[in-house]
C-alpha cells in the first residue's frame, strides 16, 4: 500500500476486490452463520448470498464492519482508512471533506467510524513480572460539568490548572503499549481502581510523587516514584518519561488538528492516538502494516448515527 499508487485505491469495485481477499481469504464468510467458502454470487454486484440451506442470507464483504451500509465508495474508506493510520498527529474531518471529495457531516462521521475501527479489544492486564508500567494523568479541554465548589463543599474560590479540565489517565508498558482511560474525577480511590484493574500484581510500577498513587508499592512488585516538584525527571531508570511523551504528541494533535472535541468523543479520540502508538514505526511497524490492522480492526463493530432503542 504505497500512497495512493495501488489499484485499490482507484476505483469502488477494485477496492471491494481488495478487500474481499483481506477479509476473506479462504473464500466468502457468511456473517449470520459463519459458513466459510460456501457462497455464490447474486445478480447484484458484491453481494453473496449464502448456500447453506438453513439460511440462505444475502451478504456484502462490508457486513459486520464499520463500513456496512455506508454510502461512501469503497476506494475513498480506504484512502482515509490509510490517511487517518499514517498521520502521526491525525487528519481532520474538513481535511477527509476536502481531500475525499466527501460532504463534511459524511467525512466526519467516517472519521468516527474509522476510530472505532481502532479501538482495542485487548483487556488483559498489563505489564508481568519484571516489567515497566508507568501511570501518569493529565487535563485536557473543559468539562461539560463546571466545578464550583470543592470537594469539601465549600464555595471554589481559586482554581488550579485542572479544575473544570477532562481527567486523562495513561498506562504505558514500557517498550509496548499504551492504554488511556477518560476518567470522570482524578480522584484516589478512581485513579487507583483503574490502576490495579489493569497492571498486573507482578509488574513494576512507576509514577511521579502525586498522592493519586499513594500506598500502591502494596499492591505491586515495586513501586518507584520520582519527584517533579523539585525538578527530578529520572532517577535510576524510574521515570514516567514515556507516558509524558504519549500526551505531547496527544495535545499537540487535538490543539493543531482537532481544535474542538466534544467530551461525549474524548474516548475516540484516545483510541485513536493510543492506536497508532502501539502500531508506531519504533515497534517495526510502517504506515502499510498500521493500515491494515486498522482496517481488520473494522471486523465486529458498528457505530450508528442513532443507536437503536
Amino acid at each position: 500500500m504505497n500512497a495512493f499508487t495501488a489499484d485499490h485505491f482507484q476505483s469502488h469495485e477494485l477496492a471491494r476486490a481488495w478487500l474481499e481477499r483481506l477479509r476473506w481469504p479462504e473464500g466468502p464468510v457468511c456473517p449470520y452463520c459463519g459458513t466459510i467458502g460456501h457462497a455464490y454470487k447474486t445478480s447484484r454486484t458484491g453481494y453473496y448470498r449464502c448456500a447453506e440451506s438453513k439460511c440462505r442470507k444475502d451478504f456484502t464483504v462490508t457486513m459486520g464492519t464499520v463500513m456496512e451500509r455506508s454510502h461512501i465508495p469503497l476506494h475513498k474508506w480506504l484512502m482515509a482508512f490509510y490517511l487517518m493510520a499514517s498521520s502521526k498527529k491525525g487528519i481532520s474531518a474538513h481535511q477527509f471533506h476536502r481531500s475525499l471529495r466527501l460532504d463534511y457531516k459524511s467525512a466526519w462521521f467516517m472519521a468516527h467510524r474509522i476510530r472505532e475501527a481502532m479501538a482495542s479489544d485487548d483487556f488483559r492486564p498489563m505489564g508481568g513480572g519484571g516489567q515497566i508500567v508507568e501511570a501518569d494523568e493529565t487535563y485536557y479541554g473543559r468539562t461539560s460539568d463546571r466545578q464550583t465548589k470543592t470537594k469539601g463543599g465549600r464555595p471554589l474560590k481559586k482554581a488550579s490548572a485542572s479544575v473544570n479540565k477532562r481527567p486523562i489517565l495513561a498506562l504505558v508498558e514500557r517498550g509496548r503499549s499504551v492504554r488511556t482511560f477518560h476518567a470522570p474525577v482524578a480522584d484516589k480511590a478512581t485513579v487507583q481502581k483503574i490502576v490495579k484493574e489493569n497492571i498486573a500484581r507482578e509488574s513494576r510500577l512507576h509514577t511521579d510523587e502525586s498522592k493519586l498513587y499513594g500506598k500502591l508499592d502494596q499492591h505491586f512488585a515495586e513501586h518507584g516514584t520520582v519527584k517533579h516538584s523539585a525538578g527530578e525527571y529520572e532517577r535510576d531508570g524510574v521515570h514516567t518519561n514515556t507516558a509524558e511523551g504519549y500526551f505531547s504528541v496527544f495535545k499537540r494533535g487535538m490543539r493543531g488538528i482537532y481544535q474542538h472535541c466534544d467530551e461525549k468523543h474524548l474516548h475516540r479520540y484516545l483510541a485513536e492516538y493510543d492506536f497508532r502508538f502501539n502500531h508506531r514505526v519504533a515497534l517495526g511497524i510502517g504506515d502499510t502494516a498500521r493500515t491494515l490492522a486498522a482496517i481488520r480492526g473494522a471486523e465486529g463493530k458498528r457505530l450508528l448515527y442513532r443507536q437503536p432503542d
